[in-house]
């Protein structure tokens, strides 16, 4: 979910494990040349979650990286198939409270920018919550956990994944 921390914690893990980060927001945006909230106004959902699938396939092939993917990545079957079978994916699983508390001041996040930002952040949890269960290898319950625990756990899952 957006908030969750994906490329905060990503990019310790990263370090930690000594591989590359990607953050494939950030492959997107350099691939369309403008910003995420640009290229949504500009070409609308669809064509930033077709760059997104492009981007998400390309890292994955990419060797071993450490990815934080968009929140929304797994809306498409493709992308949650690709995930499963050829990534140890984890989801850092925060409550919809502890993520509103992070994000109610952020104005980067085009689906975020409607009339009741809170509401709309908790349809996202209720729609997407099951699409993060059915594609992760493992499931992290972050709440009130500290940075450094989130990163201990994760960077523990992908050596055993590894093993």
């Amino acid at each position: 979910m957006p908030g969750s921390g994906k490329s905060t914690v990503g990019k310790e893990v990263a370090r930690r494990l000594d591989v590359p980060f990607a953050d494939c927001d950030k492959v997107v945006e350099q691939r369309a040349g403008c910003t995420i909230a640009r290229l949504f106004e500009r070409d609308g959902e669809a064509a930033f979650r077709d760059l997104e699938s492009a981007a998400l396939a390309s890292l994955i092939d990419g060797g071993p990286s450490v990815i934080a993917t968009g929140g929304g990545a797994v809306l498409r079957p493709d992308n949650r198939a690709l995930l499963r079978t050829r990534s140890t994916c984890i989801y850092l699983d925060a409550p919809a409270a502890l993520l509103w508390k992070r994000l109610r001041r952020d104005r980067r996040r085009p689906l975020l920018q409607v009339e009741n930002a809170e509401a709309r952040l908790y349809e996202l949890a209720e729609e997407r919550g099951p699409l993060y269960r059915e594609t992760a290898a493992v499931i992290l319950d972050i709440d009130r956990l500290s940075f450094d625990r989130i990163v201990d756990a994760v960077v523990a899952h992908v050596k055993a994944a590894a093993s």
